[in-house]
C-alpha cells in the first residue's frame, strides 16, 4: 500500500497481470460443476472471514471520516452486517445461475457441406477500476470467475483495507475448490499511477470496466489500450405526465430519491406536465422537504413551490448529485419532457408515470436509455432486480453490453467449424 518508484510499479503490475492471464486461461478450462464449487466456497470463506471484513472496513469508515468524505461516499464504503449478508446471497445466486459458457447462440450448415456453432466462450481477463463501494470486489469477481474470466481489480484508496481483506475470502474460495487464487487478483497499491499502468497492459488485460466518477472514467477512456465499457453517471428523470396517479407518482419519486440516494439509479430530475403542476408540485415539495430532500427547480416551480424550492441553474438539469438534492422543471408537454432527458440525461435509466397507455409506450420507444420504466421506479436498474444475480456494472454504452452487465455481458463467442474435408475454389 505504499508508494513505489515508477519502474518498480510498472514491473509488479505487469507481473499481477501476467499471472491472472494464466490462472485464467487455467480457469476456462474448469467445468461449470467446479466453477460452482468455488462460488460456493466463497461464499462460506466471506461468512467465516467477517470479523476481519468488519475491522478492515472499521479502518477505512475512521480513514474517511477523517478526509472529509460526504455522507453519500461514507455509505457506500460502509459494510454492515446487511452489506455483507447481501453480498454472500448475490455470491449464491450466481452460484445458482446457468452458465452461459459454450452455449450455441446459433447454428447451421452451409451448401458446401460446412457445418457452423457460434458459441460463448470467455473475454479472458477483465480490468476493473472502481471507486468506494467494496461490495463491488465480490459482485464482479464472482460474474468473472463463473464465466471463465480472471479479473484485476483495483478500488480506491478509501477502501483499500476492506477490498484486501474481501480479496483474501475469494481467495481462499478458490484455492478450496482446487483452482487457482490467482485468477482473481487486487491490485495492492494506492498509488493514483497505477489505473494508467493498467490500462496500458493491453496485452494481458482483453477488457476494462470503469466504475465511478466522471474523472475516472475519462482516465480510463483516454489511457486505456484496451476496450472499455462504461458505468458512468446516472442523470435518471422521472417525467410525471398528464395523466399520471398523483399517489403513484409520488410515491415513486420518494422511493427513487429518498431510498438510497448516493447510487448511480437513483432519479436526480423531476419533469411534471404543466397541466397538473398547479396540483402536484405543491403537494410533491411538501412531501420531499419533509424528507430532507433539498429542491432546485425551475421559475414556474419556484412560483408554485415557493420558498422551499431553490432557483435552479442551467448547470443543475445535467448534475448527477448523488445526495438528497433534487432538481424539478415544468414542462409544456410530452416531447418537451422527451426533448429535456435526450439533451441532459445520461443514457441511463428514465421513467414516466402514467394511466395513459399509449403515451407510456412511446415514451418507451422514444427515450434513448439502456432501461426505461413506465409506472417504476429507477431503483430497479440493478442486476439482481433484474434476476441476474449480482451485477459488474450498469453500462451506459451501446456496444456489446448495455444496462445491468451480469453473465452473458461477460462473455464473447467464436465460430466453430467442422467440416469433411472441403477446399475453396
Amino acid at each position: 500500500m505504499t508508494s513505489l518508484p515508477s519502474t518498480e510499479l510498472e514491473k509488479r503490475i505487469a507481473d499481477l497481470c501476467g499471472t491472472t492471464r494464466v490462472a485464467a486461461h487455467l480457469l476456462s478450462r474448469a467445468s461449470s460443476e467446479k466453477i460452482n464449487q468455488a462460488l460456493g466456497f466463497i461464499a462460506e470463506e466471506l461468512e467465516s472471514h467477517r470479523v476481519a471484513i468488519f475491522a478492515a472496513n472499521l479502518k477505512d469508515m475512521e480513514a474517511g471520516k477523517e478526509k472529509g468524505l460526504s455522507a453519500a461516499l461514507l455509505d457506500r464504503l460502509q459494510i454492515t452486517e446487511k452489506t455483507l449478508a447481501g453480498i454472500v446471497s448475490g455470491v449464491r445466486q450466481v452460484q445458482a445461475l446457468p452458465n452461459p459458457l459454450g452455449e450455441k447462440i446459433r447454428e447451421w450448415v452451409q451448401p458446401n457441406g460446412l457445418r457452423f456453432r457460434k458459441v460463448r466462450v470467455p473475454i479472458g481477463v477483465i480490468g476493473i477500476i472502481y471507486e468506494s463501494r467494496p461490495n463491488v470486489t465480490i459482485d464482479s469477481a464472482v460474474l468473472c470467475l463463473k464465466t471463465g474470466n480472471g479479473v484485476i481489480l483495483r478500488g480506491g484508496s478509501e477502501a483499500i483495507h476492506s477490498n484486501l481483506a474481501l480479496t483474501e475470502a475469494l481467495q481462499a474460495g478458490l484455492l478450496r475448490a482446487g483452482l487457482s487464487g490467482q485468477a482473481a487478483q487486487l491490485v495492492p497499491f494506492t498509488d493514483r499511477a497505477a489505473i494508467p499502468i493498467l490500462c496500458h497492459q493491453d496485452k494481458t488485460i482483453d477488457l476494462m470496466i470503469p466504475r465511478g466518477g466522471e474523472g475516472l472514467i475519462e482516465t480510463v477512456v483516454r489511457e486505456a489500450r484496451m476496450p472499455v465499457i462504461k458505468h458512468f453517471n446516472g442523470i435518471c428523470h422521472i417525467y410525471v405526465h398528464a395523466e399520471a396517479d398523483f399517489d403513484m407518482a409520488e410515491k415513486i419519486i420518494v422511493n427513487a430519491k429518498c431510498q438510497r440516494p448516493g447510487v448511480c439509479n437513483a432519479v436526480e430530475t423531476v419533469l411534471i406536465d404543466w397541466q397538473i403542476a398547479a396540483k402536484f408540485v405543491p403537494r410533491l415539495v411538501v412531501t420531499l422537504r419533509a424528507k430532507g430532500v433539498e429542491l432546485r427547480g425551475d421559475s414556474h416551480t419556484v412560483a408554485l413551490g415557493g420558498a422551499e424550492v431553490v432557483l435552479a441553474q442551467e448547470s443543475d438539469w445535467a448534475t448527477e448529485y448523488l445526495d438528497l438534492i433534487l432538481a424539478v422543471k415544468v414542462v409544456t408537454g410530452f416531447n418537451e419532457a422527451v426533448a429535456h432527458i435526450e439533451r441532459y440525461g445520461s443514457r441511463h435509466s428514465d421513467a414516466i408515470v402514467t394511466r395513459d397507455h399509449a403515451a407510456a409506450q412511446l415514451f418507451l420507444q422514444d427515450v434513448d436509455s439502456a432501461t426505461v420504466y413506465w409506472n417504476a421506479s429507477t431503483r430497479f436498474t440493478d442486476g439482481n432486480q433484474f434476476g441476474f444475480g449480482a451485477e459488474i456494472g450498469i453500462s451506459t454504452d451501446k456496444i456489446h453490453a448495455r444496462g445491468p452487465m451480469a453473465l452473458e455481458e461477460l462473455t464473447s463467442y467464436k465460430y466453430a467449424i467442422e467440416g469433411d474435408g472441403q477446399i475453396r475454389d
